[in-house]
């Protein structure tokens, strides 16, 4: 398995300084980050590391085999728990997403349910929850199936970052082959459950990992907070059972991987470390 890196290495930087610096701290893949729809001022302005979903995906391509490092997936997480408004990320740019991954010769594209913004949805039943992110994701999907894409659920919100909201999903898509699972250890143990039993419940969906690990600080907010975006220690350093993972998934398929990490170099490389001694 090939762990790479998140490109959102540096603040306020180009996409293309971020695949640098993956390339300078010796990983060879990483992730499409983050996407926006038409233009963006802050990259027009060279601050922000966003790509736009209207670009030609073969620039991306080219962008990346510069620097020599592999595309691992295309990020596309959206807010499929909240009401469809134009300018929520939903429907529409995961259809983006899937063309441009399927361009760039790209498998997976990751998306979730995230923590609503409006909280409406949460005061409906659960299964009127569940319908509201499989309705979202109907159409995508059937999409992905002509582009040979596969759309990643990845644990992000109050139904992803459970086993039974996933299985859900899924099972009201009809167990679409097209739609899998990407693990996240830091955004399901912080949202209350165990990463290696969920791991364990859906490991044979499992196609991508984001590794991440929390440290003390984190354990007064599990449960009630969903999501959780980057840590800043070591992986092996928290409170997270990263080596149970590891034994789950080292015997799978899965080609790549990528740190959610902010640090020096030598985090960074102490938590690969960390990773291969764990087997994976």
């Amino acid at each position: 398995m090939k762990i790479g890196l998140f490109c959102l290495v540096d603040p306020f930087t180009t996409f293309e300084h971020q695949i640098q610096r993956v390339k300078e701290l010796g990983f060879k893949c990483a992730d499409v980050t983050d996407s926006h729809n038409g233009g963006s001022l802050g990259v027009a302005g060279h601050f922000s590391s966003s790509v736009s979903l209207d670009s030609n995906p073969f620039d991306i391509k080219r962008m990346f085999d510069k620097y020599g490092i592999e595309i691992a997936t295309v990020c596309a997480h959206a807010s499929l728990l909240d009401p469809v408004h134009p300018a929520r990320y939903g429907t529409n740019e995961l259809m983006k997403a899937i063309k441009m991954a399927s361009a760039m010769g790209i498998k997976y594209i990751v998306t979730s349910d995230m923590e609503p913004e409006t909280g409406w949805i949460m005061k409906q039943s659960y299964e009127n929850q569940v319908y509201s992110v499989a309705e979202k994701l109907y159409e995508p999907l059937r999409l992905a199936k002509d582009y040979g894409v596969e759309i990643l659920l990845e644990p992000h919100g109050p139904l992803t970052d459970t086993a039974k909201g996933i299985k859900d999903i899924m099972a009201m898509l009809d167990d679409a082959p097209e739609l899998g699972f990407n693990m996240d250890t830091g955004n399901s143990w912080l949202g209350g459950t165990d990463p290696v039993e969920l791991a364990k419940e859906l490991k044979d969906k499992i196609r991508h990992i984001h590794w991440k690990d929390l440290g003390e600080k984190w354990v007064e907010m599990r449960g009630k907070q969903f999501g959780c975006g980057f840590s800043d220690i070591a992986i092996g350093d928290g409170v997270i059972d990263i080596a149970g993972v590891c034994e789950v998934v080292k015997d799978l398929d899965i080609e790549h991987s990528t740190l959610e990490l902010v640090g020096t170099a030598e985090t960074l490389q102490k938590s690969v470390q960390y990773l291969r001694s764990c087997g994976v």
